[in-house]
């Protein structure tokens, strides 16, 4: 349909859809449409009082989850999009504005409010278009728009409205319900496009692609005009549009909330994120004071713009990068295990000489080692009065990180890729052609027995610590990804040191935890639990493969799945499922891969050491889990080393 001319348009674009939304991901994904998912970081605390429509407050918010995304891209992600979608789903009923439910009661309170009644879903969309200039700014155009669907309630009983609630499925969703899902049981009518209550309409926004890349001069250098569109009357469309020659962009007429094309140098001083709405007046300033942000750009035959040399640069950097990385790696390993920023911590502002006396190394080696460090920013120089040479000392990053005694130290997990991953890595070519790990051809490396803690005890030691320490960086992340205040049990199964634990009962004081794992590890981790001490934990041993699991209100699967084979993982969630009873809850953490397997790379990475398990994206850890009676309540990407999910059992 509409569509189809335009997606060989965007064939080679880099298309980012800002948000984690299943649903969103699902019908973009039906469509052909290949894209990666950046969820954005905008914080959705607008003030609802400065909108005069509630539309106008959607259109809003997803205009700023895409330019937070299109912003923080070049800077984080090291690449500029062509194109960034942010979308905002709302339900409105009696002039209140109802998004997602925060607890059970809420979703009581938002469901009671819709049964019996007609109410509005609007989505707002925004598309932001991004444009490289050989300066080194990206220029951002915007269209935005949204649409409004009526639905209809069936009066509903308190029965009725506390099996929904009880079901799980309101908690992530706008208005407390999924009318794809169960909430179509709710539901007498609807008017209007379907998905946009499901959470994107998909429909407007193929016309609006259609009109963007077939319709206008939307991307020529010569455009000399601002356009408007209109998709009708009531679900209007703006695109901004820098004229030539002029410093003015002109936003929608009557819009209060139309927003200038935005100028963007890359650089540390562009990280700021925009959490509030400008007034008009501001708006209108920054409009009339705004420079020439468009400026005349190559069109290569496939449509694409760019400057040539530009180009080049930037390729040939990020191909240096890609070769050099192992470098920067090896430089951090030798690092940290000669225990420099432990050293500079105790005694910092040493030279190259003092540091090398004290690790027992070559000056000549210990400088060219710290001027490394420093060029990747773990390190910084300080010149001192009276000290005719430099002096180190460590960065923020590496007081955080690197140190071995910091409260979030990976200091043993950087010892573990040095030891072990770094020996199996350099096997990757024979692992690629084979398809196997290479684990038998660097056993005399005695740290290489992962699965079976087979070597010393001093190596499952150091193991434990590789695992313990990049589990609590990621610990209070995933114990906060979701409300678990109204449970009372939890077994961590394959829990290890009881890191994730311990941090649930630091937030939830009224919920205990049974870590489940292997004899072995259950006796070595009573090293960890020392700084504890709290009965609210406890630790069994048990292979979970095979022996019973403690009955609990919430099973927690954390970097567990993706290290075992199909049948293994099969059995282990037949286990649980067995063990759990209607409404009981499974959180399941893991790298998540975007739908596409384009990434992220630390997921994709990883699976590059051929473990005998796979890395799989949300949605197909989502398909899986509900083969075994789980429905998938919500998805956060945190932002950390793993993503959560949660689930519940049906």
């Amino acid at each position: 349909m509409v569509l189809n001319p335009v997606i060989s348009k965007l064939s080679g674009k880099l298309v980012v859809l800002a948000s984690s939304s299943p649903r969103r991901l699902e019908i973009l994904r039906n469509t052909g449409l290949r894209f990666e998912v950046v969820p954005s970081w905008f914080k959705e605390t607008l003030d609802k009082g400065l909108f005069k429509a509630p539309h106008e407050y959607a259109v809003e918010t997803a205009k700023q989850k895409a330019l937070e995304v299109a912003r923080r891209m070049p800077i984080k992600h090291l690449k500029t999009p062509d194109m960034v979608i942010g979308a905002d789903t709302i339900v409105t009923v009696d002039g209140m504005i109802l998004e997602k439910p925060v607890d059970k009661h809420d979703a009581y309170r938002m469901l009671s409010s819709l049964s019996g009644k007609e109410h509005s879903v609007f989505t707002g969309v925004a598309i932001v278009l991004c444009h490289e200039k050989d300066n080194d700014e990206v220029d951002y155009q915007l269209i935005d728009f949204y649409e409004e669907t009526k639905v209809k309630f069936a009066d509903l009983s308190e029965n009725m409205l506390w099996e929904y609630i009880n079901s799980g499925e309101p908690m992530d969703k706008a208005g407390g319900y999924g009318i794809q899902s169960l909430g179509g049981m709710l539901v007498e009518y609807v008017h209007g496009d379907f998905l946009n209550v499901v959470g994107f309409p998909l429909n407007h926004f193929c016309k609006q692609l259609d009109i963007i890349y077939n319709h206008c001069s939307f991307f020529s250098p010569e455009t000399t005009e601002s356009v408007y569109l209109s998709g009708n009357e009531d679900h209007s469309t703006s695109i901004l549009i820098q004229q030539k020659d002029s410093s003015t962009s002109i936003p929608r007429p009557n819009s209060p909330l139309a927003s200038p094309l935005h100028k963007v140098k890359k650089g540390r001083e562009s990280q700021a994120k925009v959490n509030s709405v400008s007034t008009q007046d501001d708006r209108e300033t920054k409009l009339h004071n705004s420079e020439n942000t468009i400026s005349p750009t190559m069109r290569s035959r496939d449509g694409a713009m760019h400057n040539d040399s530009e180009l080049k640069k930037r390729d040939l950097e990020r191909i240096y990068e890609l070769m050099d990385g192992f470098k920067a790696s090896k430089a951090l390993f030798t690092a940290s295990k000669f225990c420099v920023f432990d050293l500079l911590h105790n005694k910092p502002g040493l030279d190259a000489e003092q540091i090398a006396q004290e690790i027992k190394a070559s000056v000549k080696g210990t400088e060219t080692l710290l001027e490394a460090c420093v060029s990747l920013g773990l390190l910084r120089t300080k010149d001192t009065t009276g000290h005719p040479k430099p002096v180190f000392e460590n960065t923020e990053l590496a007081s955080h990180f690197l140190r071995s005694d910091a409260c979030f130290s990976l200091h043993a997990y950087i010892q573990h890729c040095n030891d072990t991953l770094w020996p199996l890595f350099s096997h990757l070519d024979s692992a690629v052609q084979e398809g196997t790990s290479q684990r038998e051809k660097v056993k005399k490396c005695k740290e290489m027995s992962e699965d079976s803690f087979c070597n010393s005890r001093e190596a499952k030691l150091r193991f434990m610590h590789a695992m313990h320490s990049s589990a609590k960086v990621a610990a209070t992340d995933v114990a906060t990804a979701f409300d678990l205040s109204s449970y009372k049990t939890a077994c961590d199964v394959g829990g290890c040191t009881g890191v994730i634990a311990y941090e649930l009962i630091k937030v939830y004081p009224e919920l205990s935890v049974t870590v489940l794992d292997l004899p072995a590890v259950v006796e070595i981790s009573e090293l960890f639990q020392r700084q504890h001490a709290d009965k609210r934990v406890t630790f069994k041993a048990g292979d979970f493969l095979k022996d019973e699991l403690p009955k609990a209100d919430v099973y927690i699967l954390v970097r567990i799945l993706h290290d075992l084979t199909d049948e293994k993982l099969h059995i282990l969630l037949r286990k649980i499922s067995d063990a759990c009873t209607p409404g009981c809850r499974l959180l399941l953490s893991e790298i998540f891969l975007e739908e596409n397997r384009s990434g992220p790379s630390r997921g994709l990475l990883q699976a590059l050491s051929m473990s005998e398990g796979k890395q799989r994206s949300a949605v197909e850890y989502s398909r899986i889990l509900k083969d075994h009676g789980f429905i998938t309540v919500q998805v956060k990407h945190t932002n950390n080393f793993l993503d959560s999910m949660m689930c519940v059992k049906a």
